[in-house]
């Protein structure tokens, strides 16, 4: 009786091993970059906490070694949220990757002095942030294709802030650089395209 459950133990442990061994390996998910949208909402989350009165000053992208951002998604997302009851700023990143000093995940900055709104540079609310980085992309690049196809081995950087030069707060967009690139502007909360080169 020993013998045979003995037998059956060992039987099963066999058996086991055989079916781990069958199993098909676990594939690590690789990186992939995301729009602006879902980067913005998990730094939105400890902002929150940071400041109840909080307001957006800028979103902008940022680029990874060895993920390849595409289509108005990167792997990397800078935010900086400010706060008028605390005259202060803050810069959150989020990034799909361990990157240098910046970590996966969110990662808050030190809270920095605010000395308010320019002309240049104005806070805006959540609600006033409705297209998505790849939405913007896309009409972006209907403007820009033309120059695009000339020059694909030019990078695209995107940055979401509010002017006054705008009734509301646009995404631009820049392929290449300033002296020698092609730039539009989109608004963040219709999609039109207001300015191209």
């Amino acid at each position: 009786m020993v013998k045979k459950l003995l037998n059956s133990g060992i039987l099963a442990v066999v058996a086991l091993a055989l079916v781990a061994e069958s199993a098909p390996a676990q594939k690590t998910a690789k990186p992939e970059p995301v729009c602006a949208r879902a980067a913005f909402f998990e730094m939105y989350k400890p902002a929150r906490l940071w400041a109840k009165d909080m307001l957006v000053l800028s979103v902008g992208s940022n680029e990874v070694p060895g993920i390849r951002s595409e289509g108005g998604k990167f792997p990397m997302w800078t935010a900086i949220f400010v706060s008028p009851s605390r005259r202060s700023a803050r810069t959150f990143t989020y990034s799909v990757i361990e990157h240098g000093a910046t970590p996966k995940g969110v990662f808050m900055g030190v809270e920095q002095a605010w000395t308010g709104a320019t002309a240049q540079v104005q806070p805006f609310r959540i609600d006033d942030f409705q297209v998505d980085s790849d939405a913007a992309y896309q009409a972006a690049l209907h403007k820009a294709g033309a120059w695009v196809k000339q020059h694909p081995d030019k990078p695209v950087a995107l940055s979401l802030g509010s002017t006054s030069r705008f009734p509301s707060p646009v995404w631009f967009l820049l392929w290449g650089n300033k002296t020698s690139g092609y730039a539009v502007y989109v608004n963040a909360m219709t999609g039109t395209v207001m300015k191209g080169n």
